[in-house]
């Protein structure tokens, strides 16, 4: 009965949403720290109107070399879980500047128990600024430069969690209908 309910729920929250003018976004996240690992993932970001006229979200993403560098090799096993705020500065424009705050947590996995005393996981918090192409169609494109400010050397903190990264998401936006 349980299960009735809760796809009723969203069921009616995916039909009646559009018109209150939300957004939520769903869509991959494409992620480089520079000079080591890719990883991929998963996000999702949330807004509505009432949330500074639409200049808001908020998000969750899940990053992981595990879709990237790691995948068909022995590469280390990475995975990234983020909460995220985002400001975008020129609603309406088809480009829009945006900086984004993410807080969350690392976790590497080594492989082997060789590797069992190495810090393998740690706190994470990044600002990001950038650019979202955010065309009159439920599609958007991000792309932008972060720094993790809590990183490692290996012996303090993982040294796989390198500071500055890149990443570009690819986004569509569920609660807008296309004619």
């Amino acid at each position: 009965m349980h299960t009735i309910k809760w796809y009723f729920t969203v069921a009616a929250l995916l039909l009646v949403a559009p018109s209150f003018g939300q957004r939520l976004d769903v869509g991959i996240r494409l992620q480089k720290s520079i000079n080591l690992y890719t990883e991929n993932g998963l996000t999702v970001q949330y807004s509505h109107p009432k949330l500074v006229s639409q200049r808001l979200s908020i998000g969750v993403s899940y990053v992981t070399s595990r879709l990237g560098t790691a995948l068909n090799s022995n590469a280390i096993k990475q995975d990234n879980f983020l909460v995220s705020a985002s400001y975008y500065f020129q609603p309406g424009w088809l480009i829009q500047p945006f900086v984004r705050a993410n807080v969350g947590y690392f976790k590497a996995n080594y492989g082997s128990d060789l590797f069992n005393d190495l810090p393998a996981s740690s706190l994470l918090a990044s600002p990001e600024l950038g650019l979202c192409y955010c065309p009159n169609f439920p599609l958007r494109i991000n792309g932008s430069v972060g720094y993790n400010a809590i990183t490692g050397n290996g012996l303090t903190g993982p040294g796989t969690l390198y500071p500055v990264f890149v990443q570009t998401s690819i986004t569509w936006n569920v609660f807008k209908k296309t004619k």
